[in-house]
């Protein structure tokens, strides 16, 4: 829990990882794209504060004990959901996967939730094995990675009749909740792969799930928020708007929390630190400390106010999820857009 001028606030991080880039886990072959995956996403680390950049032999795989420093120790995180990334083309055990965090979170039940991922190009295989990993983490969502490459294919669309068979499967298991990864180009990755235009289609066909578009599409942020307005099931992650945009372009991030507030509101926006990109310490600190700037350009956008801030830093990713929210750190009176499919807390 996070404390600041009186007020206190429950922080989800809904958007962390537990990687193992490092090179002795590069497929032989792919050590190009291995290598220059893990190099793209430390560059990203640069947009945030000097002080929290990290050497890149620490950023290729880090401790279970510094994770859980930086995210429970120091950065305010109450719970913590992981999102896998598998890349097992370029990874010989895979990237970030459910496995390695389901080990993890585990150890520490009362601070992670293990969220799994699939891929429909894996046919009938590929489903039963994402129904085994669901019921053995008792996953409440996935995270879907469209244009990672498998074999000959650099990606897949939402769009694909493969792809309708796993939603339903997520709405016979309960697992409302599938985070999207839309949004920045990762290299060596396509960057059409990451566009937001197969998101609305099935956002109106699968009612009972709920879509968490992560990283809000940047940079196409008008074309996500114009998107997200007419989809009632639609919401946006803000991992890398926060770390990416609050510190190293605060003109911009005023801009994108001004469109997203406006056109979504606060019940819709998700906090993500993306962990281990960016630590949540300085985001939480800076997002509670921060508003909306005087300036004539963004006039027509709203301040923020205190309750604003706790939905968006951790109580909307609770209603998702249906974590209990200790009663001291609830909105008294919430008046909330509910989600589709809220498991029991």
């Amino acid at each position: 829990m996070y404390e600041k001028d009186g007020e206190k606030y429950f922080v989800v991080d809904a958007h962390t990882h537990f990687w193992d880039a490092s090179p002795e886990n590069w497929v032989e072959g792919q050590e190009e794209y291995a290598k220059g995956w893990i190099e793209c996403f430390h560059a990203y680390q640069g947009l945030g504060p000097k002080e929290t950049h990290w050497p890149i032999d620490r950023f290729q795989k880090y401790s279970e004990e510094l994770m859980m420093h930086d995210l429970f120790e120091v950065g305010h995180v109450d719970k913590a959901i992981f999102q896998p990334t598998n890349l097992r083309q370029w990874y010989k055990t895979g990237f970030n996967t459910t496995e390695n965090d389901g080990a993890l979170a585990e150890k520490h039940p009362d601070k992670f939730l293990v969220n799994t991922t699939f891929d429909p190009r894996e046919g009938d295989a590929g489903m039963k094995a994402f129904e085994e990993r669901v019921k053995r983490y008792d996953c409440k969502g996935v995270k879907l990675y469209t244009a990672e490459w498998r074999g000959g294919s650099r990606g897949w669309s939402l769009k694909d009749p493969a792809a309708a068979r796993y939603l339903e499967k997520c709405e016979e298991l309960g697992v409302t909740n599938v985070h999207i990864h839309k949004g920045p180009t990762i290299w060596p990755l396509d960057k059409d792969a990451f566009d937001v235009s197969d998101v609305d289609q099935v956002a109106t066909s699968f009612q009972g799930l709920n879509f968490i578009v992560e990283h809000v599409g940047l940079p196409r942020i008008e074309d996500f928020c114009f998107m997200a307005t007419q989809e009632r099931n639609v919401y946006a992650g803000l991992a890398v708007v926060v770390g990416g945009l609050m510190h190293a372009r605060p003109k911009f991030f005023a801009k994108v929390m001004g469109e997203l507030m406006f056109w979504l509101g606060e019940d819709k926006l998700i906090f993500g630190a993306d962990y281990a990109i960016w630590e949540p310490k300085w985001q939480v600190e800076g997002f509670v400390d921060w508003n909306m700037p005087a300036d004539d350009e963004l006039s027509d956008f709203a301040p923020l106010t205190v309750d604003q801030k706790k939905k968006i830093l951790g109580l909307n990713a609770a209603r998702l999820y249906g974590i209990d929210v200790p009663e001291e750190l609830r909105l008294a009176d919430p008046k909330t857009v509910e989600p589709v499919g809220v498991p029991n807390s």
